[in-house]
């Protein structure tokens, strides 16, 4: 095998952002992405201290969004919302960019959005990816985001939201590393279903997804290594899988 299953799951960042998920739901899937063991959590905000203080003590870092879905908060909004994060413990932060002022081509908002966001994120010892939402932009303009991004020193950026109206594609990935500096990293996010797309993604360069598939990706990856199946409460098993959320 190519692949250590550390690895790979240091790849996941399990999704938890349907507004449909009850508490209950927001509970167990963190106990999913601790049995796990992924990379993190990202989680709607107001649950966002409750997932921090579950994942203590753990190698499963807390996230959560900013300027989700659209973008279009003013910076000030997507500063508070950055600062209140980090108090309630986030440790990466998942924004997204002004798409209104991309498509419009002003650029010195877009940087400066970016920019305050990256500072209060930064300051406080603590990551940042900025989402771009590829599915309504052009080559151009996807261009631009990694050279702003690059400039700004962003730990990821990301291809999607999840709520856009397309995910992750190999083109999308593959410009994105392309243009990006190395001291960024790519992150997928909508379309990494399985656990062969996780690898095809992998191979390109991307080093994290966001994914609400976990428990069925990670399976399958333990499965091919011979390690027994993890049924998303801790419990490893030779029985069926468990339905990731």
């Amino acid at each position: 095998m190519d692949f250590k299953y550390e690895d790979v799951a240091k790849m996941i960042d399990h999704s938890l952002l349907s507004p449909a998920l009850s508490t209950d739901d927001l509970d167990a899937g963190i106990q999913l992405a601790l049995a796990f063991d992924v990379a993190s959590v990202c989680i709607m905000p107001y649950y966002l201290k409750k997932c921090s203080e579950m994942l203590a003590g753990s190698t499963v870092k807390a996230s959560t969004t900013i300027g989700f879905p659209h973008g279009g908060h003013t910076t000030q909004i997507k500063v508070a919302e950055a600062e209140r994060a980090i108090a309630d413990g986030c440790e990466e932060l998942d924004m997204v960019v002004n798409i209104s002022k991309v498509l419009s081509g002003d650029w010195d908002y877009v940087q400066h959005d970016i920019a305050a966001v990256i500072k209060v994120t930064h300051a406080a010892g603590q990551k940042i990816k900025v989402i771009f939402e590829n599915c309504y932009l052009n080559e151009k303009q996807k261009t631009k985001l990694c050279e702003i991004c690059t400039e700004l020193n962003a730990d990821w950026i990301k291809t999607s939201t999840g709520y856009g109206s397309g995910g992750a594609t190999h083109e999308d990935l593959k410009l994105m590393c392309q243009n990006s500096g190395e001291n960024v990293q790519v992150k997928a996010a909508g379309g990494v279903r399985d656990f062969d797309s996780l690898l095809a993604v992998r191979e390109i360069g991307v080093t994290r997804c966001g994914a609400s598939r976990t428990s069925e990706i990670l399976n399958e990856a333990r499965a091919r290594l011979g390690m027994p199946a993890i049924d998303g409460t801790g419990s490893q098993s030779t029985g069926s899988q468990s339905t990731g959320y």
